[in-house]
């Protein structure tokens, strides 16, 4: 009996350690709320210096609905857990983050925990914000008080049980989260150093651009390999990049800074609107991002090596396949005049064999693009492209693509073709209906205006 009770006992002590324990890691204690600070408090060069940061970080495409107030939140973020909704950071005192003090609003950044002590999602990239500086970090809280109050409040996230647990975030923050891990390189420049600082922080390359493991985090050791974003693949920008012709960093730039570029292409979905808030980035930060991005970007594979001319000419009719007559004949009817008419911008595209999307071993960009087309950037003399959704049905479509993968991506048709183009047609037709105002997102709820 005497030895029954130490083992009940022992367990109960076991079970109130670990608990104890548990605890200890996922409470975290609120913060004190203070009064909506007033605007005119704030140094009007840090609140400028905080909207170029806010830009970088592209904090408006998740807290923004489209046609909404500018963050006021309520964007849904889908993930494989299910679907989290993104917060209003307006100043709002009861909404938003007006009763917000500086300290909570640095913890939310480096420690994904709110003002009131509850965990944040890691939809909300805090593993990337751990870098971001002591003076970056008071440069966006004084943009983000600055900008106009919205009563607002997100929709309840849809996550199942117990990924709506919010205590077991931090026991996924005790996994992933490391705090300021980029420290200068002495060997690289300072323009190097700072690519490095604004890429692996604020504007959170990675988040999008390297796949996730079975809990959501981003693979260590795939860094920059590709990933999926909003119904979009965003590709690998490391030497597992299929863009026919290798990055460089003036190509880098020029894309960053237009929005497209002649041995590559244009942005589209989700990094269109990265673009677009770049374009009010300083020059030498979207420069300094070029420099990095191309220096990691490793070793590209022998046939990334060639010249645009030469991926070209290997792309010639003489050389097209002569089994998809019906492909190559809507090819020649809806895109060759653009693509290989020699004509001038904006109607003038990329010819098709330096396009990564047809190259890609996932077609759905490509299924995006063609389905909506390409608007024009505002300010910019880049290419316009017409959408095809309602003029092409999927049988077309799917002769189409195999058409332009076998003559200019010289690659083994995608598998699957038919499903991806009646799921990317399904996912224009809810976007669309949920944003009447939408022109060119297949697949993105999102806005793509400036803060």
């Amino acid at each position: 009996m005497a030895g029954q009770s130490r083992i009940v006992a022992s367990v109960v002590v076991v079970v109130l350690v670990v608990a104890a324990a548990g605890f200890a890691v996922a409470w975290r204690p609120s913060i004190a709320a203070v009064a909506p600070p007033r605007p005119d408090t704030f140094d009007p060069d840090i609140v400028k210096r905080g909207r170029d940061l806010a830009a970088i970080g592209n904090c408006n495409t998740c807290h923004t609905l489209r046609g909404a107030a500018n963050y006021a939140g309520g964007v849904p973020v889908p993930t494989s857990f299910g679907t989290v909704f993104s917060s209003n950071i307006t100043p709002d005192a009861e909404t938003g983050i007006g009763r917000w003090s500086e300290e909570a609003f640095v913890r939310a950044m480096r420690s994904g925990v709110s003002r009131d002590g509850h965990h944040l999602y890691p939809t909300f990239p805090y593993d990337h914000f751990t870098n971001v500086s002591d003076a970056d970090d008071r440069a966006l809280y004084a943009f983000l008080m600055t900008r106009e109050p919205v009563h607002a409040s997100p929709p309840k996230n849809e996550l199942s049980f117990p990924f709506n647990y919010r205590p077991l975030i931090a026991g996924w923050k005790l996994l992933y989260l490391r705090s300021a891990d980029i420290r200068p390189d002495a060997t690289k420049s300072a323009e190097w150093n700072r690519g490095a600082y604004l890429v692996e922080g604020l504007a959170h390359c990675g988040a999008c651009h390297t796949p996730r493991n079975a809990l959501g985090a981003e693979r260590v050791n795939a860094q920059f390999a590709g990933g999926e974003v909003d119904n979009w693949h965003a590709y690998a920008l490391n030497d597992a990049s299929h863009a026919p012709v290798r990055w460089h960093a003036d190509a880098l730039y020029a894309y960053l800074r237009h929005a497209w570029h002649s041995d590559h292409g244009t942005a589209r979905g989700p990094m269109a609107e990265v673009v677009a808030n770049l374009s009010s980035v300083a020059d030498s930060d979207v420069r300094a991002i070029a420099v990095y991005m191309a220096d990691i970007s490793g070793a590209p594979a022998p046939d990334r090596t060639r010249s645009a001319g030469a991926v070209v000419a290997q792309s010639s009719p003489a050389e097209a396949p002569q089994a998809n007559a019906a492909g190559a004949a809507i090819y020649a009817a809806a895109c060759a005049s653009c693509h290989e008419g020699n004509r001038p911008l904006p109607y003038g595209g990329v010819n098709l064999a330096l396009s990564t999307a047809i190259a890609s071993p996932a077609p759905r960009n490509l299924i995006n693009t063609v389905l909506s087309g390409v608007s024009g950037v505002e300010g910019e003399h880049s290419p316009i492209m017409p959408g095809f959704a309602a003029s092409m049905d999927d049988a077309q479509m799917v002769a189409l693509l195999n058409y332009l993968r076998a003559r200019f991506g010289k690659q083994p048709a995608w598998s699957d073709l038919d499903k991806t183009v009646r799921d990317a047609r399904a996912s224009q037709a809810v976007s669309l209906a949920a944003s009447p105002d939408a022109r060119d997102a297949p697949a993105n709820p999102k806005p793509g205006g400036k803060p």
